[in-house]
């Protein structure tokens, strides 16, 4: 008897993504399934042709903004690419698919400008031991992500080459313990400037080793908690309310109007690739470039 597509594509995810993407990466996919099975409960694999899949993707949108539409369908396309060649489905349903979504709701600002972000580190509570406000005052400088600021050790920073390794981060999500990082390029030695050096020195001088700065033993770390730390800060300073997340766009926005190169922004941030810089950074790239094109015109006027 032929598999209907949604246990297909369940079979799939326990093949090919189980134990080896990261859970939140697997939670994805498990719930691109629950649509597949509320959306195309009765269709065979060898049933799914393109006005099927259309549909599918239709109504899917209907809930969803484009975004998450696309999302949606790069992961079906995945499955959906094994099972022709399996020689399950004739043709590519997925070709030249339309992609609809929901009008996108109004998005918070994601980063500060430097006014704003010295503003809030001005702000800052930075007390003889460790709590949000230092979190807060390392990510801003250095442009880690969450996870990877709340596995660091005393044992990571170099204050003698003002560097701190990223090699690892805290899986906070699904209960604590040290984790890979997000991939091999997150692994990576950012330089810190001498200011962090001074203060955080004196913080973690006494602190064990090996032992993560801002997590304590048996206690559970919730983003939102640090998210509602910063949010406070920001009412308080009439500037616009940016996620933990916000802090590491704002680094990378600031670096890159001062001029530092995206390559180097990309190293920094531990991209895979500098399409990944170029891409969340695009809104930056253009107006710096839209700079560099007045820049040449005066220069170009004045021969």
């Amino acid at each position: 008897m032929e598999q209907l597509f949604w246990e297909y594509f369940r079979d799939w995810i326990q093949l090919y993504k189980e134990g080896a993407v990261r859970n939140v990466t697997l939670k994805k996919y498990t719930m691109a399934l629950e649509w597949v099975k509320k959306l195309l409960p009765d269709t065979k694999v060898s049933e799914l042709d393109k006005k099927t899949y259309q549909l599918m993707i239709n109504e899917y949108a209907k809930d969803h903004e484009l975004v998450t539409v696309k999302g949606f369908n790069t992961h079906l396309k995945a499955c959906i690419a094994d099972a022709i060649d399996d020689g399950l489905i004739e043709k590519d349903p997925t070709k030249k698919v339309i992609l609809k979504g929901k009008k996108a709701s109004d998005k918070k600002p994601k980063f500060l400008n430097q006014y704003q972000l010295h503003m809030l580190l001005e702000d800052l509570e930075l007390g003889d031991s460790p709590n949000w406000d230092w979190l807060i005052l390392i990510i801003a400088k250095t442009g880690l992500r969450f996870s990877e600021a709340l596995a660091l050790t005393p044992k990571d920073f170099d204050f003698q080459n003002q560097t701190l390794s990223v090699n690892k981060t805290w899986d906070y999500k699904e209960g604590g313990g040290f984790a890979p990082t997000k991939n091999r390029s997150s692994i990576r030695k950012v330089r810190i400037d001498w200011q962090l050096v001074s203060k955080v020195s004196a913080l973690i001088r006494d602190l064990p080793e090996d032992e993560p700065i801002f997590v304590k033993k048996g206690k559970a770390v919730f983003n939102s908690t640090a998210n509602d730390v910063l949010g406070r800060h920001c009412e308080k300073l009439g500037i616009p309310v940016i996620a933990m997340h916000g802090l590491r766009h704002t680094h990378a926005s600031i670096l890159l109007y001062a001029g530092a190169s995206v390559a180097s922004v990309s190293r920094r941030l531990g991209h895979s690739n500098m399409a990944t810089t170029q891409k969340v950074y695009l809104h930056v790239i253009q107006e710096l470039e839209n700079q560099d094109v007045d820049l040449m015109m005066r220069s170009m006027s004045a021969i």
